[in-house]
């Protein structure tokens, strides 16, 4: 938690609160639905919910904005994205029904009103958004195909509407295809060996194949 702190040193009472909270939650959830690896359950404040805020470091969004997180599992990268922005508005789509029953009972647990869970392809999901994030859920090409047509045309952001993808490794071939595509780094904002390999790839709405 002290991590949380460091990293974002302005948050509220409030999101204090209830990122203090997450790490509860999730132990005891976990217990019953297994979403989160033992590892990675005593490491969470590291492994999933710094590394969710890794996109908070390259854009903030605007009061009012909407975002989709694409199988997020458990609920990473948008629950702690949530917290972050509880002005925005997070819709956090999975298609396996369990992890979907923990994202609900999280949100409640940590009172998080600005966040809708649905149990579901992405490809079903009406609406457009303003940015879609996820966590290495699958190669871009297969991820842009499946979010088609669900990013909002018009920007109220500096950035461009489009893609906010955690991923690591080398992703040269993967990303080849796509000219505007833009790599951030995570070593530099944090310093902790687990993101020395750990990037978000932003792909703005219009890019070129």
């Amino acid at each position: 938690m002290k991590l949380i702190k460091q990293y974002f040193p302005n948050l509220t009472e409030e999101q204090l609160r209830q990122f203090e909270l997450i790490a509860e939650v999730y132990k005891d959830w976990n217990q019953k639905i297994n979403v989160v690896s033992r590892k990675d359950i005593d490491e969470i404040y590291i492994r999933h919910v710094l590394h969710s805020l890794g996109i908070a470091k390259v854009q903030s969004f605007l009061p009012g904005s909407k975002v989709l997180d694409v199988g997020t599992g458990g609920g990473f990268p948008g629950i702690p994205l949530a917290i972050l922005f509880p002005e925005s508005q997070f819709t956090l789509v999975d298609s396996i029904g369990k992890k979907i029953k923990v994202v609900e009972e999280v949100k409640d647990a940590l009172n998080l009103d600005n966040v809708t869970a649905i149990n579901d392809r992405v490809e079903n999901i009406s609406g457009e958004y303003d940015f879609i994030v996820s966590r290495a859920v699958a190669v871009m090409p297969s991820f842009v195909r499946w979010v088609k047509g669900k990013v909002a045309k018009v920007s109220t952001h500096e950035r461009k509407n489009g893609i906010l993808y955690l991923k690591g490794g080398d992703l040269s071939d993967e990303l080849e295809p796509y000219k505007t595509v833009e790599l951030y780094p995570l070593s530099d904002f944090f310093s902790e060996d687990f993101f020395d390999t750990k990037k978000v790839v932003y792909l703005p709405m219009k890019y070129k194949g």
